[in-house]
């Protein structure tokens, strides 16, 4: 799989800040940050993000 951006791979699975922020949940605010590199998740809320968008870590871009 090629690498993505946590938004890129929110987008690819046809989901809005609020659908995803709900299913991770988070606040949407929160979700932003991340997506935007304002803040970054632990490990745990990695390890949903993983599970959510059907990636492994390694092909998650935290930095725009």
């Amino acid at each position: 799989m090629q690498k993505m951006t946590l938004k890129a791979l929110r987008v690819n699975k046809g989901l809005t800040i609020k659908e995803a922020s709900k299913k991770l949940d988070i606040r949407e605010e929160t979700l932003s940050n991340y997506e935007n590199s304002k803040t970054f998740p632990d490990v745990r809320m990695i390890s949903k993000m993983e599970k959510l968008y059907g990636v492994n870590y390694n092909d998650i871009i935290f930095l725009n």
